[in-house]
């Protein structure tokens, strides 16, 4: 059965998304997977993790400072310290954080605090010694004081402040990207509304695309759109086109779209929290046959990887499908990472499993139902500069898997002024979408 892609809105009269049901399956699988470690504690300071743990939100202005934290102890509830009256906020208005008592004290699992704004703070000041501080003190009262604490990311002053508490501080990453693995069901909706929007991004670039426009307008229209409908963040649009396809640089310019260039485009952005990471490749007037012929090849290996998909496949199994990076100009698996690529997409666009043959043939990992990762394939032409891109996410269910990616990727799609010759002559016109089902031998679909 089809995954359903419910409206955004809340309505009493169909089941959607259920975002308390969201809410305690996500802590339910964390704490779980606690458990199963050998971690008295989890701290994170990383964003996503944070907002799988405690469904807090702050803006992403906040994602790369650093500036708060949560704690989640073995059988114990999770605490967040926040930034400013982002706490007092939480206190009103999160109610799954209230943990009192019910004698009129504030509840426990929001409270204010502040790490160190990486280094922005005087050194001196004592800010990394008093985060240690509420850390040991929960881990005492808890009866952790002597287990070892799990973190994800943290700036050096904060751990040598935890160090100097005989706090054991070990790596926690893991633990947080092990429970987020899997999806649940209310994460799979939210995931393939996100693709939702990026589909009518992508009928408006579609639209859009003709030679003199230029990468960056292109990046805003994608942006538009998704804010219009509603994006939490646009994360990106890498928008390349022209001869930066080949090598691809990964950062969108100024470059003006030229007749006959080749453009490929990934959209990056959050519903909820949820990402996307999803590549499209068109040719501007028209294809050549090189663009043609890599556009094939680029999907041949997509629909190779696509068809393995099911619970019990391997990651070693997907990547083995996919080309050595001497096969397409590179020297080794380094230089050609995330070329040939598979990743988890989640809270962050980048999660487990990862798929390339950097890692994966040695080190596998196992598909499970419930998994959401995207696929991405490239190859470059054979004129030296033209390359196509494309990527599908894909949802592994129980007999094989779902792509949630919906705008139409099986063929290289031709935007714009579409130029052929009648009679000898140039004739350039717009061609009507029944008119791309047909093939010209020109670069149309």
């Amino acid at each position: 059965m089809a995954i359903r892609t419910f409206g955004p809105n809340a309505v009493d009269w169909e089941e959607r998304v259920d975002l308390d049901r969201l809410r305690r399956q996500r802590l339910a699988r964390l704490n779980e997977t606690l458990n199963r470690s050998e971690l008295g504690a989890v701290l994170s300071f990383d964003f996503a993790n944070i907002r799988y743990m405690t469904a807090t939100h702050i803006g992403t202005w906040a994602m790369d400072k650093l500036i708060r934290f949560a704690l989640l102890v073995r059988g114990g509830e999770p605490i967040v310290w926040d930034f400013g009256s982002a706490a007092r906020h939480h206190q009103l208005y999160n109610p799954w954080l209230d943990y009192s008592d019910g004698k009129g004290g504030p509840p426990t699992g929001a409270r204010a605090g502040i790490s160190t704004l990486r280094g922005a703070f005087h050194p001196d000041a004592g800010i990394a010694e008093d985060v240690a501080a509420k850390i040991a003190a929960e881990l005492r009262e808890h009866g952790l004081a002597g287990e070892p604490l799990g973190i994800d990311v943290a700036e050096m002053p904060i751990l040598t402040a935890l160090r100097a508490e005989g706090i054991d501080v070990v790596d926690g990453q893991q633990v947080f990207l092990e429970a987020r693995r899997i999806k649940t069901p209310d994460e799979i909706s939210l995931l393939t509304q996100a693709c939702a929007m990026v589909d009518a991004a992508y009928e408006e670039l579609y639209g859009y695309l003709r030679p003199g426009v230029r990468e960056n307008e292109c990046v805003g229209v994608v942006s538009k759109v998704l804010y219009d409908l509603g994006s939490e963040y646009v994360e990106g649009v890498n928008a390349i086109s022209g001869e930066r396809c080949s090598p691809h640089p990964h950062v969108y310019s100024d470059r003006l779209i030229r007749p006959g260039d080749p453009a490929f485009f990934d959209i990056l952005h959050s519903h909820l929290g949820y990402r996307t990471c999803y590549y499209r490749t068109f040719a501007v007037g028209s294809a050549s046959s090189a663009q043609r012929d890599a556009y094939v090849r680029c999907r041949e290996y997509m629909d190779r990887a696509i068809a393995l998909v099911r619970p019990g496949a391997t990651t070693a199994a997907i990547v083995e499908v996919w080309p050595r990076a001497e096969e397409f100009g590179f020297a080794d698996e380094t230089a050609a990472f995330a070329l040939q690529y598979g990743h988890g997409v989640g809270l962050s666009i980048w999660e487990k499993p990862i798929f390339s043959r950097l890692v994966s043939l040695d080190h596998p990992e196992v598909l499970e139902e419930g998994m959401v990762f995207a696929l991405e394939t490239y190859w470059p032409a054979a004129d030296g500069w033209s390359a196509a891109r494309i990527e599908e996410e894909v949802v592994v269910t129980a007999d094989g898997c779902e792509v949630i990616t919906k705008f139409p990727a099986e063929e290289l799609l031709v935007a714009g002024r579409k130029y052929w010759t009648v009679g000898g002559a140039l004739d350039t016109r717009r061609e009507s979408q029944s008119h791309l089902n047909t093939s010209r031998g020109n670069g149309s679909r």
